[in-house]
């Protein structure tokens, strides 16, 4: 199964979502984002340049085998994907398989699906991934190196696998927890907010109190003064 991704230079961040699609989900989204892919993108990631007909019936099978798809979603629409694919009888692998549509490369896209399938993965008990990637496609061979791939060619592709007992347990994934990051601080910003009205309080409260000590005080020794007169 190919892999489909970005080339290795960055540019503006991703600003949708990442979240696993429901199995409701899977045939249209799935779908309608493997249509979408251009020649290039489609070439890396079925290994070959295949027809609308056949992107429909595999999105049909994975929306039917159990396989998770791991989405990224921009104004509804999902424009990268992620696909953890059961193995097919004991003596296989599960599979694994990206895809990332040109108007969102560079955007770190591909490594936040990468280490949410990842973890997806371990969750489910598998302790070994197998990819595959077309042998042109750099920057996902570099990617997939990066995560612990051990990639060999042969006819064509390279074929590897992704040992999850070596690798470390993945840090949160960006892509995922940034639109919780603003969240977050404005939950700071409120307990940081309340902690000063509170010693705000605090100083208010110990002013008044103090004051109106030094009043009773004033006010007691007047009283005094004007009981020692008469």
């Amino acid at each position: 199964m190919n892999v489909a991704y970005e080339t290795a230079t960055r540019s503006k961040p991703a600003w949708g979502y990442v979240r696993t699609l429901t199995q409701q989900e899977e045939l249209p989204l799935l779908r309608d984002h493997l249509l979408r892919l251009d020649a290039e993108s489609r070439h890396d990631r079925f290994n070959g340049f295949l027809d609308d007909s056949f992107i429909e019936s595999y999105a049909a099978r994975c929306a039917d085998d159990g396989t998770v798809i791991i989405a990224y979603i921009e104004n509804g629409v999902v424009r990268g994907a992620a696909e953890l694919h059961p193995p097919e009888s004991p003596d296989w692998l599960p599979e694994i398989a990206f895809s990332v549509e040109a108007c969102v490369r560079r955007r770190g896209v591909g490594t936040s699906l990468f280490r949410l399938l990842i973890e997806e993965a371990r969750a489910k008990g598998y302790k070994t991934l197998r990819i595959t990637t077309g042998a042109e496609n750099h920057a996902m061979r570099a990617l997939a190196g990066k995560f612990g791939a051990h990639l060999a060619f042969r006819h064509g592709e390279s074929t590897g696998t992704i040992d999850l007992t070596r690798q470390p347990q993945a840090e949160p994934a960006k892509l995922v927890s940034a639109p919780f990051a603003g969240i977050r601080a404005v939950m700071n910003f409120s307990c940081v907010y309340r902690t000063l009205l509170s010693a705000i309080a605090a100083g208010v409260y110990r002013d008044a109190k103090d004051f109106i000590a030094g009043f009773r005080r004033g006010f007691r020794m007047t009283r005094r003064r004007l009981e020692y007169r008469s």
